[in-house]
């Protein structure tokens, strides 16, 4: 009898908010596989909104777990939000994060993480083509290496600019749009854990136009008939609303979150 093994090596992973009309992100690949030759790179997306922190920070939540152990997810997120971009490196749940020091990880991962260092701090003024060299560096030492051996500077994230959170009070949740996927389902930004804990065992309505109500959480679209409304806990532990074989953000009249639109775009969720 003859046995076949499958050996899943790590990789490196691009998420980023570079579009897909230019060679911007091939040519970020190019930089960072001359710098970790031999790696595989898998694109995520590269279709975040531009400066939308949640967005990036919940597609690279809803993705990076699905990867083997020892994998480099590199965030190509808002790298110039300072006048002196930074590059972080992070380790958390046998992965390894290269992001800017921009608020993504802590929003990311719902948690401040203990385990990150410093890699580099470039002068104002400096291109994106130093940031990758140096990323692509550091994935391709992390296939040998432990972070500790890397003689990185531990240091502590910033954290995500409150907007970005639900606003959570006794009994009302008001939160915004995230995430909006192909079939038109609407993430928004609270989570099982955050609902469930404001809920308290209560019962709850999400109010819609035309006074459609959601009054119960689903396991599955199919659990209401087809054309109906429904709200359900995603695989990554969102909210999500969402109409069995129809087009929820079309029906409901909602939008990806903008900082410049929050008001058409505020969800709530009351508890009674």
């Amino acid at each position: 009898m003859r046995f076949t093994f499958v050996v899943y090596m790590a990789c490196i992973t691009l998420l980023s908010d570079f579009g897909l009309q230019d060679a911007s992100v091939a040519t970020a690949k190019g930089i960072i596989m001359q710098q970790a030759p031999g790696i595989q790179v898998v694109d995520i997306s590269h279709l975040v909104e531009p400066y939308h922190l949640q967005q990036a920070a919940y597609l690279s939540s809803a993705s990076y777990y699905n990867f083997p152990a020892g994998t480099c997810h590199i965030l190509l997120f808002d790298i110039f939000s300072e006048r002196s971009p930074t590059l972080v490196l992070c380790a958390y749940n046998d992965h390894y994060f290269l992001s800017p020091d921009n608020g993504l990880l802590p929003l990311a991962l719902n948690i401040v993480p203990e385990n990150v260092w410093k890699c580099l701090e470039l002068p104002a003024g400096t291109g994106l083509k130093d940031w990758l060299q140096e990323t692509g560096r550091i994935a391709n030492e992390l296939q040998a290496k432990k972070p500790e051996a890397l003689g990185l500077t531990k240091c502590t994230l910033k954290n995500a600019p409150q907007h970005w959170r639900p606003r959570i009070e006794a009994n009302m949740a008001e939160c915004h749009v995230i995430h909006i996927d192909r079939f038109e389902n609407v993430v928004v930004n609270i989570t099982r854990d955050e609902f469930e804990k404001t809920r308290n065992g209560r019962t709850f309505r999400i109010a819609f136009m035309r006074d459609e109500e959601i009054t119960a959480i689903s396991e599955h679209y199919n659990n209401v008939r087809e054309g109906e409304e429904l709200c359900r806990f995603n695989g990554t532990g969102y909210l999500e609303i969402a109409i069995n074989r129809g087009k929820a953000a079309s029906l409901f009249g909602l939008k990806l979150n903008k900082e410049q639109h929050l008001i058409y775009n505020t969800i709530k969720i009351f508890f009674e």
